[in-house]
């Protein structure tokens, strides 16, 4: 019993020797190195306006709790300017047609600059961009005519 306590021991020892010099030889062990997360985050793009795939494409890291709420809070407050400058510039085409279709040339003319100045002077979005806002007169009447009904005869009575 007591030779075979010493062989495991002695095994133990020569393979503990193997061991430390492989791992000299092999230009030692890196340690724990930080891993990466399972999926990386995809941001918005901060160049150009947001579309549709940009905001389907888009991936938060998550966390034990969920999504990371600073990339969340990011990615919301973008997607509210985008949404908000959009709404702003239909809102000046539209009352720039409705200006062209009652025939004031003026009108449509100053709207038509201030939408330029304003397409031409979008920053790349970022928190606490600064918001272009235009003073947009709302129309009286729809921009678009209601369809007048259909003006049918009278039918023909049956002989």
């Amino acid at each position: 019993m007591g030779q075979l306590l010493l062989f495991i021991v002695v095994a133990l020892v020569v393979a503990a020797i193997v061991f430390g010099v492989t791992v000299m030889m092999s230009g030692g062990d890196s340690g724990l190195t930080p891993i990466e997360p399972d999926g990386s985050a995809v941001p918005l793009p901060t160049d150009r306006p947001l579309g549709e795939d940009d905001i389907a494409g888009t991936k938060f890291d998550t966390t034990f709790r969920g999504y990371r709420m600073s990339q969340v809070d990011q990615a919301l407050q973008r997607a509210a300017y985008d949404i908000g400058y959009k709404g702003e510039l239909i809102s000046v085409l539209e009352a720039e047609v409705t200006a062209l279709r009652d025939g004031r040339i003026a009108d449509a003319d100053a709207l038509r600059r201030a939408r330029e100045a304003a397409v031409a002077a979008v920053p790349p979005a970022a928190a606490g961009s600064p918001v272009i806002e235009l003073d947009v007169v709302k129309p009286d009447e729809p921009v678009l005519p209601e369809p007048e009904p259909a003006k049918s005869e009278p039918a023909a009575e049956p002989r």
